[in-house]
């Protein structure tokens, strides 16, 4: 086992503090990759010779350091890659590392639901259910050839390596600087649909305004939808996830308020939810680069072009008055 995959338990009010908890696993090894807005991938191969301790101790030190200096607690699975770290976080619990030792990924896997599996979506789930696929061990008994004809000849190659534990990522360092972040967690789990909205609405405000204060434009939209209940290997209905993530690539970087709520409304509008009782929704903007840089296709639509200017004015009155002077999101509502 080399590799942790780490979870913060970081409330909305403390995501800044990201940075300094990664420069902590970053005392133990360079090798970290950045999982906005709460976790990490660790390779600590280097760090098992250095140390002269497994990766199961060394997270064992990792949580108690982020205990006492940041005063954080974490989730932590340990696995020989990072499918298997990031397979093993989910029944992970706070102060007891999910470790899967190297000759065991087939058989840990096997019990697991396809939806555990990274980048299996919700559309790919159902269609695998609805075959009797509802585990990893099922997928990986099934033949190659009918896996491909369900969901497609690379996803189904890649499907089938997987869910019988062929590991071919690596932990990539990068930065968590390169994305922006804004969480709503409502009052009580959440059912009605149209605070959902409200809510992404509200974010997506507050991801543009601070995008353009910082001169900065965003290539990429990822929405978190985390559900009620204790964290645990099922959520809202029984075989979901207790958050679900979904990306989307914008059509051209942008840190328009009104393309960035569009965007968050079909993300939203992909996860099918009903009667899901939500307890928070998190918005990030990715892959940004300079305002000065990007490109802007003209529509010649007098209501964008207006409600482009109100932003202007809008982020001029901030500027002179306050972040507070105009709320994000109520421009647009």
């Amino acid at each position: 086992m080399t590799i942790l995959c780490v979870r913060f338990q970081l409330p909305s009010a403390r995501e800044a503090a990201l940075p300094a908890l990664l420069g902590l696993l970053e005392e133990f090894t360079p090798v970290v990759e950045a999982l906005p807005p709460d976790g990490a991938l660790a390779d600590l191969r280097g760090a098992e010779r250095y140390f002269g301790r497994d990766a199961v101790e060394l997270a064992s030190v990792i949580r108690v350091r982020a205990l006492a200096l940041h005063g954080v607690d974490c989730v932590i699975g340990a696995g020989p890659g990072p499918l298997t770290a990031r397979t093993a976080l989910r029944v992970a619990l706070p102060g007891v590392t999910c470790a899967v030792p190297e000759g065991e990924v087939r058989e840990f896997l096997a019990g697991q639901p396809v939806t555990a599996l990274p980048g299996v979506g919700t559309a790919t789930a159902r269609t695998l259910c609805e075959y009797g696929l509802d585990t990893l061990g099922r997928v990986a008994a099934a033949p190659l050839s009918t896996l491909q004809r369900l969901v497609g000849a690379k996803a189904g190659r890649e499907l089938h390596e997987k869910a019988n534990g062929v590991d071919r990522g690596r932990v990539v360092p990068n930065s968590v600087s390169r994305s922006l972040a804004a969480e709503r967690r409502f009052e009580r789990d959440e059912l009605d649909s149209d605070r959902h909205r409200r809510a992404l609405l509200s974010a997506a405000g507050e991801l543009g305004v601070r995008l353009r204060a910082a001169g900065k434009v965003c290539g990429a939209l990822t929405l978190t939808v985390r559900y009620a209940g204790p964290r645990s290997r099922t959520g809202p209905s029984g075989g979901s996830p207790a958050s679900t993530t979904r990306s989307r690539t914008l059509k051209e970087p942008t840190a328009h308020s009104a393309a960035l709520t569009g965007t968050a409304y079909g993300l939203y509008e992909t996860l099918g939810l009903q009667r899901a009782r939500v307890r928070a929704v998190a918005l990030r903007a990715e892959a940004l680069g300079p305002a000065e840089q990007a490109s802007h296709q003209l529509t010649f639509d007098p209501a964008d072009e207006k409600v482009r200017r109100i932003e202007e004015v809008a982020d001029r009155v901030r500027a002179k008055f306050g972040p507070d002077a105009v709320k994000p999101g109520t421009l647009a509502a």
